[in-house]
């Protein structure tokens, strides 16, 4: 049994690290790790929940910490609290559920993608609009009533780059660390 110690170290490291992936991401991949087509890299480290209970918390905290840091970088201002609410909330259940659906790591995955999918695409219309956006990026749809087309735009996208994310990195990611014991099973 893992010591409090060591488990509030390993939320805290969790965390530290998700959110540095996504601060840095956002530098380098822009937009690409917020927006209606995302690829959030730090996504991939979702897979931890499939090795340690102290991934929900860590990722649920470092994707607050990550949200928060945005509002001020993107200036969103308060339409960026849906993000640090919704967002948070997105990544807690996707971290559960491949926590709860561990014994089966792709399955597990799939926790993630769903999760994103159909939570920040809920809000991700209201906040695009607030901040500028006022067409689907590559095409000529306007947001202005039109929250159901964005919202089946963003599932799509959101989805499919949740998806890349989590099986192309996340699941080699778990593999590796499964297979050197890094991280503990617990």
């Amino acid at each position: 049994m893992e010591s409090k110690t060591s488990y509030l170290a390993r939320v805290g490291i969790i965390a530290a690290v998700y959110a540095a992936c996504t601060l840095i991401s956002l530098l380098f991949l822009g937009s690409l790790a917020w927006g209606p087509v995302q690829f959030r890299i730090s996504e991939a480290l979702c897979a931890l929940a499939l090795l340690t209970p102290a991934a929900i918390p860590g990722l649920t905290l470092g994707c607050v910490i990550a949200n928060a840091a945005n509002i001020v970088l993107s200036g969103s201002g308060m339409l960026g609290l849906l993000d640090v609410v919704f967002g948070s909330l997105a990544t807690c259940v996707g971290a559960l559920f491949t926590w709860k659906m561990r014994h089966r790591p792709l399955l597990a995955l799939a926790g993630p993608v769903i999760a994103n999918a159909l939570i920040v695409s809920a809000y991700l219309p209201i906040l695009l609009k607030g901040i500028g956006f006022y067409t689907i990026p590559f095409t000529s749809i306007s947001l202005d009533n039109s929250w159901a087309l964005m919202y089946l735009f963003g599932l799509v996208t959101t989805g499919a780059g949740e998806a890349v994310i989590m099986y192309v990195l996340g699941y080699p990611l778990y593999r590796s660390l499964a297979k050197s014991g890094v991280v503990a099973r617990a």
